[in-house]
C-alpha cells in the first residue's frame, strides 16, 4: 500500500498533473471525432514522449488511453455516430435518449461509468494483475472460440421478440467476416476478385455505415416528410444526472466493470466486444428489459463502463507477461520498452517505483476523465440544439473523413456507403444492426480458434468437452439460448392466446 501512495505522490506533481489533463483533453477529442481513433492519438504521443521522464510520459499516454476510449461515446450519444469502436453499443440507446431529451443525463451516466469501469480495472491492475495474467494465459484456442460463442449468445438477447431476423443479421454478419485471406490456408476467399478486399472488410467504414449513415438516410426522410430537428419529443437536456440515479446502477456497473476486466485481460478480444457483453447482460438482469432499445439509462451504465474497464485490464497481461491485450497496449508495450523498461515478472522487482508511477498514473487519468469529461459534455450537449437539416451535412463528412482516414482509401468510402444503404434496408425491414456489427468483429475470432483447435486435436470435437474453462462457458451460452427461446416462446403463445380472444369476441 505504501508503495502505491508513493506512486501516486510521483503522478501527482505539478508536471505530471500537467501531462496527464493534456492527454486526457486529447484523448476526448480523438474519442469524440470518428475517424481519429484512439490508436492514431496514442501512435501521434509516443515521439514526443522520447525525452520525458517515465512518470509524465505514461501520465499522458494513458490520459490519451482512458480520454479516447471515453470520447466515443459523445458523438454516439448526441449523433448516433460512434467515435470509436469501443461505443458502438452506446448508439442502441444513446440517440433515443438524446430524442426524449435527456442527452446530458445520458452523457453525466456515460462520464460517471467510465470513471467507476476505469477505478474498478485500476483496482484489479494493482491487487490481481500477477493472478488474473496467469489465468487468462490458461486460454488456449479451445477456450478462446468458446469465449467468441459466448459473445454471439448476446445477439439472442438483442433479437429478443424476432430472433430469427436476429440471427439473419448475425449470419450475414458471419458471412462478411469471411471476406479475405483465410486465417489458416491462406487462400483468398469471397473477395469477388477484388484486390481491396484481399485483406477483409475493414471494421471502421462498415461500423459508420451501419451505424451513422444508415440514421443520416432516415434523418432525410423526416427532412422530406417536413419533420426534423434532433429532439424529436421533449425538451433540450438541461438537467444532469442525479445520485438516485447513479446509485441505482451500482450492481450494473460492478458487474460490467468486472466484465470489462476479465474480458481486457484475455487479448484480442478488447472494449467492442466487452461493451455488447455487458449490455446483454445488464439487459438480462434488468428488471424492465421491454426498455432496452427505447433508451434508457442501464444501457448507457453497462456499456460505458466495461470498455472502460477494459483499459486497465489490458494492461495487465501487457505489464506482468509482455502480452498486449488490444492494439492500443501494443503501442504502450512499444513506449514501455522506450523507457528502458522491459515487461514481465522481473519488471516488478528492478522498476518497482516506475511500476507504482505508472499505477498512479492510471488513477490519475480516471480522475482527469472524470472532472474534463463533466465540464466538456456540457459544452458537446448543445449540439443537440443545431437543426437536423444543418447538423447532418456536418455528420455526414465526419463520416467520410473517418471512414477515409483509416486505410486512406476511397475504397472504403464505398464500402460506407454500402453499409449505410444496407443498414437503412435493415432498419426499415425490422432487423437488428447489432448482431451484424458483433458477428463481423467476433466471427474471424471464433473461426480461427475452432479450426486451430481442430487441427491440434486431429479434428477431435471432444476438446471442447474436456476443457473445463471451454465446456463451462458453452454450457452458459446453451442455457441462455434456452433461456431466451423460451422467453420468446412463451411472449408469443401469449399474443397467440390474446389474438384468439380477441377473434371470438
Amino acid at each position: 500500500m505504501l508503495d502505491i501512495i508513493y506512486g501516486l505522490q510521483q503522478a501527482l506533481t505539478l508536471p505530471s498533473l500537467a501531462a496527464c489533463f493534456t492527454g486526457t483533453a486529447l484523448g476526448i477529442v480523438f474519442g469524440a471525432l470518428p475517424g481519429l481513433t484512439a490508436a492514431m492519438g496514442v501512435a501521434l504521443l509516443i515521439p514526443l514522449s522520447f525525452g520525458m521522464p517515465t512518470v509524465e510520459a505514461f501520465s499522458m499516454l494513458l490520459g490519451m488511453y482512458c480520454g479516447a476510449i471515453y470520447g466515443g461515446c459523445i458523438s454516439a450519444i448526441l449523433v448516433g455516430t460512434p467515435g470509436t469502436v469501443a461505443a458502438a453499443a452506446t448508439v442502441m440507446e444513446g440517440p433515443k435518449l438524446t430524442a426524449k431529451g435527456q442527452s446530458l443525463k445520458a452523457l453525466d451516466m456515460a462520464t460517471w461509468g467510465s470513471f467507476v469501469g476505469g477505478m474498478v480495472s485500476g483496482l484489479a491492475l494493482i491487487t490481481c494483475a500477477p493472478l488474473l495474467a496467469q489465468a487468462a494465459m490458461r486460454f488456449g484456442a479451445a477456450e478462446y472460440f468458446a469465449l467468441a460463442v459466448f459473445a454471439l449468445t448476446v445477439v439472442a438477447t438483442f433479437s429478443s421478440g424476432n430472433m430469427l431476423k436476429g440471427l439473419t443479421s448475425a449470419f450475414a454478419g458471419l458471412f462478411i467476416s469471411t471476406i479475405g485471406i483465410d486465417p489458416v490456408s491462406g487462400d483468398f476467399r469471397n473477395t469477388f476478385n477484388m484486390p481491396d478486399l484481399f485483406n477483409g472488410v475493414s471494421l471502421v467504414p462498415a461500423l459508420v455505415g451501419l451505424f451513422a449513415v444508415s440514421q443520416v438516410i432516415l434523418s432525410l426522410e423526416d427532412i422530406f416528410k417536413g419533420q426534423y430537428g434532433i429532439v424529436k419529443y421533449g425538451e433540450v437536456s438541461r438537467k444532469g444526472i442525479g445520485f438516485k440515479e447513479l446509485w441505482k446502477q451500482k450492481v450494473n456497473f460492478l458487474r460490467s466493470s468486472l466484465l470489462g476486466t476479465v474480458i481486457g485481460i484475455i487479448p484480442a478480444t478488447g472494449a467492442s466486444a466487452a461493451c455488447f457483453i455487458a449490455y446483454g447482460e445488464a439487459k438480462r438482469f434488468s428488471k424492465t428489459p421491454e426498455e432496452f432499445g427505447k433508451g434508457t439509462l442501464e444501457g448507457i451504465a453497462a456499456t460505458e463502463s466495461s470498455n472502460n474497464a477494459v483499459t486497465g485490464g489490458a494492461l495487465i497481461p501487457m505489464m506482468v507477461l509482455g502480452v498486449p491485450g488490444d492494439v492500443l497496449t501494443a503501442i504502450l508495450l512499444g513506449a514501455l520498452m522506450i523507457q528502458g523498461l522491459v515487461p514481465g515478472p522481473l519488471l516488478f522487482a528492478e522498476h518497482s517505483d516506475a511500476v507504482n508511477a505508472i499505477f498512479g498514473s492510471f488513477f490519475v487519468a480516471q480522475a482527469a476523465m472524470l472532472l474534463l469529461g463533466l465540464v466538456i459534455v456540457r459544452i458537446a450537449g448543445k449540439i443537440v440544439n443545431v437543426p437536423t437539416p444543418i447538423l447532418l451535412p456536418i455528420v455526414l463528412v465526419l463520416c467520410a473523413v473517418g471512414s477515409y482516414a483509416t486505410n486512406n482509401s476511397a475504397f472504403d468510402l464505398w464500402l460506407m456507403a454500402v453499409f449505410g444503404f444496407l443498414g437503412y434496408v435493415m432498419l426499415k425491414g425490422d432487423f437488428p444492426l447489432p448482431p451484424m456489427l458483433l458477428a463481423i468483429i467476433l466471427g474471424p475470432i471464433a473461426e480461427s480458434n475452432f479450426r486451430r483447435t481442430l487441427s491440434i486435436s486431429r479434428n477431435d470435437f471432444s476438446v471442447f468437452v474436456t476443457s473445463p474453462i471451454a465446456a463451462a462457458i458453452l454450457v452458459l451460452c446453451l442455457a441462455i439460448i434456452i433461456k431466451v427461446g423460451y422467453d420468446e416462446y412463451k411472449r408469443n403463445r401469449t399474443v397467440r392466446e390474446s389474438d384468439t380472444q380477441q377473434n371470438k369476441e
